[in-house]
């Protein structure tokens, strides 16, 4: 049997038409099934709930949990800071659902995969901290928030030698695309495993499990070396079944 991961999905709401109010929904890129699908995994999207219950009773049922990305910012306060002046918007809701999913996950030991946003509410649960905005405190960097189309890359990023990343895709660089404001600082418990050639930190990952973060979207890329991320999760998760 395929194994089954977990996706969070973004939230938002339908359109406000004449006698129907708008009404909350999920959205998730199809996208991030599509890669799951084609590295041999089985994609379910994980319900929203404050039960505190629920996330423990969702990862349950999977094998492996994908981390989502989005355009919203983590709360300065999850990682001991204040709010600067160019911090983005927030969805103080999903980010707590998700943060109650990853530990249920980390508890459950099963492998784990951030895709951007994802990768920096890993950092922060590792115990590390955040760059706000990286044109606001980074001195030199270039935009990370590149403006063609995020299925082409807009950077190359440099994996590091003897990581868990760089044993996934046998590569010592790749091309990523760049869709970020916010960047890892401080990494915490994890270890950086690639940089992009301004320094800003574009992979981390746990060294006693499968628990990797990487701030671009290896789903929208083409090439194996991106899908081998994917594949990488399936396979973990397949051998824990």
């Amino acid at each position: 049997m395929r194994p089954v991961i977990g996706i969070t999905p973004d939230v938002g709401e339908t359109s406000a038409r004449a006698g129907r109010p708008s009404l909350p929904l999920y959205t998730l890129k199809q996208a991030y099934a599509d890669a799951i699908l084609a590295a041999g995994g089985l994609p379910i999207v994980l319900p929203y709930s404050e039960d505190e219950t629920a996330p423990h009773e969702a990862v349950a049922l999977c094998d492996g949990l994908v981390l989502t990305g989005g355009a919203f910012d983590i709360p300065p306060e999850m990682y001991g800071a204040r709010p600067g002046d160019r911090l983005g918007p927030l969805k103080r809701g999903r980010t707590a659902y998700e943060q109650r999913v990853l530990r249920a996950a980390l508890d459950a030991n099963i492998p784990i995969l951030g895709i951007c946003g994802g990768m920096q509410l890993l950092a922060v649960e590792a115990g590390g901290t955040l760059v706000q905005d990286i044109g606001d405190e980074i001195p030199g960097a270039f935009d990370h928030e590149q403006k063609q189309d995020p299925r082409e890359p807009g950077h190359p990023v440099r994996i590091l030698e003897g990581t868990a990343l760089e044993a996934i895709v046998g590569v010592r660089e790749l091309q990523v695309n760049s869709t970020h404001h916010q960047a890892v600082r401080d990494a915490g418990r994890a270890r950086v495993s690639a940089v992009s050639p301004d320094l800003v930190v574009e992979a981390i990952e746990l060294v006693d499990r499968f628990a990797i973060g990487v701030q671009w979207h290896p789903e929208l890329l083409a090439g194996r070396e991106h899908l081998l991320l994917y594949k990488a999760l399936v396979e973990k998760a397949r051998s824990l079944q």
